[in-house]
């Protein structure tokens, strides 16, 4: 091969799906040249041949990709988060030079991103862990784009990631995260909610199912018409289509042949198991990992088939407001999944110490993502008029809407209830609406358990301090003051 000549403005490495469409779509883009390399050149070859219009710059070796890079370098890496991603990085930090740019497009561990941004900032290199939401499509056509990372690196990428962005209300829907891992925990929050909004939509469509006896397609038409409403969403308009589909071999729904045991590639644990340690309550988007995990346990589902359910069959008297209280339930769940994944990125922002702008998070989720919906303007309209909002669903508007929807959204749980048919996500939500709302909790009963068996302390509402109960066999209390335990 000649002499590589540095001439590209931006590489990527990494060429499957992900790799091959971001780099067309980087290719497409006026002001940008793209080199690109793979591990197995045959792929790199593929790319070439099939997109000559992309006037890739093409390399065989990892050297010679480098060279082909402007300074400052800025390479994209797309490949198997993990050890994967470690090696790709290693072997580029061996070759390039302070000032250049790593950017990690995959759907990396936000705290493993923290780990290589620290290290690599140590060799004067800069690390973005950045967050790209939208799948296929959208990396070819415009993503939703997390970029974290210093600000002197976002000076060059920024300008990039724009041009290849999806446009929403003609804004570009990128915004720089913050520092080190925020750009990939803010993506990881975003798969979160993404798992509860589809459990969401699962369960709408189960309780219309059972509960009105229609067919898939007659449900696809009601989606399509919640489409036109503010349930305006990406995956309220796939479910339509999911649903509308009929399998060719057999001519039954294609949803009716699909195996109903839902995969999982990790974001929405990770979503769960980082909130636990935040202390911060996120039951729809737990409920709902937990919901794909006990779908694909066939063996207990098998041999628990017989145990007993409800004693009358279920009813719906008047099938079209019954549809109206799905929809009321669905639209109040999904701000609740909404409200505690931004009650996440405040806390995950505190404890790492990241410049958040809410209001910018919910402005890129409007395009490009999978979660992209009409009410995402809304979110962003609250924190705009109250940058200090403690509780999203405080907000005028989402009191208002939650206010409108109540009534239907606990006649659908208590129908859910009465009728055997598990609705984890509507009534996990409401039980965090109630718990949220109320005066007071049971809490202090356990507060007092807890002292009991252990001598944790606990505070009282008329005095201040920290105080431990002596409790004796005929429960005569003798309260002392102290430090907590």
């Amino acid at each position: 091969m000649p002499e590589t000549k540095a001439v590209a403005n931006i590489g990527v490495v990494g060429l499957a799906v992900m790799g091959s469409n971001l780099a067309r779509n980087l290719a497409s883009r006026e002001g940008n040249t793209v080199a690109v390399y793979n591990r197995t050149y045959a792929r790199t070859s593929t790319l070439i041949e099939e997109h000559p219009e992309a006037g890739f710059v093409a390399s065989e070796t990892i050297q010679d990709f480098v060279a082909s890079l402007e300074k400052p370098r800025a390479a994209l890496i797309m490949v198997q988060a993990g050890a994967g991603t470690d090696a790709v990085i290693d072997e580029l930090a061996a070759l390039f030079e302070p000032g250049d740019i790593i950017i990690d497009g995959g759907n990396s561990l936000f705290t493993d991103t923290i780990r290589r941004e620290k290290a690599l900032r140590d060799k004067g290199l800069n690390f973005v862990g950045t967050g790209i939401s939208g799948g296929e499509e959208g990396a070819l056509n415009g993503p939703s784009i997390m970029p974290g990372g210093s600000v002197e690196a976002y000076e060059k990428l920024g300008p990039i990631f724009a041009s290849i962005a999806a446009i929403a209300e003609g804004e570009p829907c990128v915004t720089h995260v913050g520092t080190d891992g925020a750009g990939h925990f803010v993506k990881m929050i975003h798969n979160g909610i993404e798992y509860a909004d589809m459990q969401l939509i699962a369960e709408a469509y189960d309780l219309i199912r059972h509960g009105t006896g229609a067919t898939p397609a007659e449900i696809a038409d009601i989606f399509t018409e919640w489409n036109k409403g503010e349930l305006e969403s990406y995956l309220i308009e796939i479910t339509a289509e999911v649903l509308r589909q009929v399998d060719a071999s057999t001519g039954k729904p294609l949803v009716d042949v699909i195996l109903d045991q839902a995969g999982s590639k990790g974001t929405g644990v990770w979503t769960v198991q980082n909130s636990l340690d935040l202390g911060i309550p996120v039951s729809g988007i737990a409920e709902a990992v937990f919901a794909r995990a006990l779908s694909s346990k066939p063996a207990q589902r098998a041999a628990a088939s017989d145990l007993p359910g409800p004693s009358t069959p279920w009813t719906v008297s008047h099938k079209p407001q019954f549809i109206e209280d799905v929809r009321r339930a669905l639209y109040a769940s999904k701000m609740i999944a909404y409200s505690q994944g931004f009650d996440a990125i405040v806390a995950g922002a505190e404890k790492y110490n990241w410049d958040i702008k809410k209001g910018n998070i919910a402005k890129i989720w409007r395009g490009g993502c999978i979660i992209r919906a009409q009410f995402l303007n809304r979110i962003t309209d609250a924190y705009e008029e109250n940058p200090g909002l403690v509780a999203l669903l405080t907000a005028p508007y989402f009191k208002a809407a939650i206010e409108g929807a109540q009534d239907s959204w606990r006649t659908v749980v208590a129908h859910a209830a009465q009728s055997g048919i598990p609705t984890p996500a509507f009534s996990s939500s409401l039980a965090y609406y109630d718990g949220i709302r109320a005066a007071r909790l049971p809490a202090a009963l356990i507060q007092g358990q807890r002292d009991f068996f252990g001598a944790h302390t606990y505070q009282r509402v008329d005095k201040p301090g920290t105080f431990h109960t002596l409790w004796s066999a005929d429960r005569t209390e003798i309260e002392t003051e102290g430090s907590s335990h």
